[in-house]
């Protein structure tokens, strides 16, 4: 759809995440950029701030390049072009109701690369210290090989997951553009409940293989079926 239309549907649907989350939940939002227009995804972030607060801005990088380390991983989409550079982060936004939102930073959090910080502050009582918003989590596979051209490795939503906080109960999890699942997967593995919408039926059918595969099918099917008779005819 043209961008405008664009901004405001992500209003509307904006508007309906923020009335079923909890007070204190937490909405992560992902989106990548094309290399010639990178403003799209800060309008679309600030078309959500209208209704949200933007708490954190996080970076998911792809793929790094350090030679002078001996370091080259991950995936990207090549850039065709003499004039822009290869793309190799995507935006996480991580929006909350007022901006208060206490998370579990050390859920995903890193050891110390220095380890007389242990014990040096207060806070410091272990060898894990916060990860920062510059997230390294590359692709699973190489783009041929997706199943979904917007597909997202599973460590993606996990880590948002465990960032909030598991240990404030069972979490609910809502993805409202489910895609193959993999939003699901992570709740699954993590003991969340989930809840998932998409309106595209293949999608639908490969979220459940995969699934499928992340756990029995007897359960799979006791949780994915619900997806086929809700909007799809």
């Amino acid at each position: 759809m043209p961008f405008d239309e664009y901004l405001d549907w992500m209003e509307e649907v904006a508007k309906e995440c923020f009335r079923v989350l909890k007070d204190d939940g937490s909405f992560f939002f992902n989106i990548g950029d094309k290399p010639s227009d990178e403003l799209r995804s800060l309008r679309v972030a600030e078309r959500i701030n209208k209704i949200f607060r933007l708490q954190n801005t996080l970076h998911w990088v792809k793929s790094i390049a350090a030679p002078e380390e001996d370091v080259n991983i991950g995936h990207y989409k090549p850039v065709n072009s003499d004039r822009f550079l290869n793309n190799c982060h995507e935006y996480i936004f991580h929006f909350t109701k007022q901006g208060d939102v206490e998370l579990d930073k050390l859920s995903i959090g890193v050891p110390y690369q220095d380890k007389s910080n242990i014990g040096r502050w207060e806070k410091a009582k272990q060898d894990l210290r916060d990860r920062g918003n510059n997230w390294f989590i590359p692709y699973e596979t190489v783009q041929s090989q997706k199943v979904h051209p917007a597909m997202f490795p599973t460590k993606l939503p996990e880590m948002c997951i465990k960032l909030h906080g598991l240990q404030k109960g069972k979490l609910v999890v809502l993805d409202p553009f489910a895609g193959s699942g993999s939003t699901a997967i992570a709740a699954k593995k993590l003991g969340c409940y989930y809840v998932c919408f998409e309106k595209d039926l293949e999608y639908c059918r490969i979220a459940e293989g995969l699934l499928n595969e992340a756990m029995s099918e007897q359960e799979a099917n006791r949780l994915i079926k619900p997806l086929y008779s809700f909007g799809i005819s």
